[in-house]
């Protein structure tokens, strides 16, 4: 009877061994990558490398277009600058051509030059002041007479237009050829027949 029970009876099971793990020492040398490795290796490092050059270079034209729009931008601002200048230098440096007319005070008819001339007037009695030519007409009376700057019309006519202010930087005649006033800059030169060249005005 104890051997049926002994056959019936199940071995006791072993216990589960434990897993073991492997470490390389110093000595132990790494595994060579195979062919495939290497040549995906280097693809890579190779297409790494060229989009560091595509970067730079992209960086470099990008400088490069801004540096030549500032430039463009400076030089053209330089140039509108000069040519402005240069331009307004012109406009006042080159004195225009006015024509001037003797016209009476009061009734602003135009008359002979030489009412306006102080050489012809002052030979005749009569003076110059404020821009106006006096002339005695007697009873201690005067005509007084002044120039017209770029009016028109004729001796016995009433002046059209003008103005009674002499201009800046202009050459300033009368139709005769009488130079009345030369231009510089505003500065008024003698009139051909003696007068003042700062004649008119009112």
């Amino acid at each position: 009877m104890t051997q049926d029970d002994n056959q019936g009876a199940q071995a006791p099971q072993e216990p589960p061994k434990r897993g073991t793990m492997r470490f390389q020492d110093s000595s132990t040398q790494a595994r060579q990558p195979s062919l495939a490795e290497q040549r995906a290796r280097q693809q890579a490092l190779a297409e790494q490398q060229r989009q560091e050059a595509m970067a730079a270079e992209a960086a470099r034209a990008a400088e490069k277009k801004s540096s030549t729009k500032k430039k463009l931008l400076i030089g053209t601002g330089v140039t509108v600058g000069l040519v402005g200048l240069v331009a307004t230098f012109y406009t006042v440096a080159k004195p225009k051509n006015v024509t001037a007319v003797c016209a009476a005070k009061d009734t602003e008819i135009i008359s002979d030059d030489n009412n306006c001339d102080e050489r012809y007037v002052t030979s005749h009695g009569g003076y110059h002041s404020g821009g106006f030519f006096f002339i005695p007409i007697g009873g201690g009376r005067y005509d007084s007479y002044r120039y017209n700057y770029g009016g028109t019309g004729t001796i016995g006519q009433r002046v059209s237009g003008g103005s009674y202010t002499a201009p800046s930087n202009a050459n300033v005649s009368t139709k005769s050829g009488k130079s009345v006033q030369r231009g510089g800059f505003g500065i008024s030169g003698k009139s051909g027949s003696g007068g003042s060249g700062k004649s008119g005005g009112s």
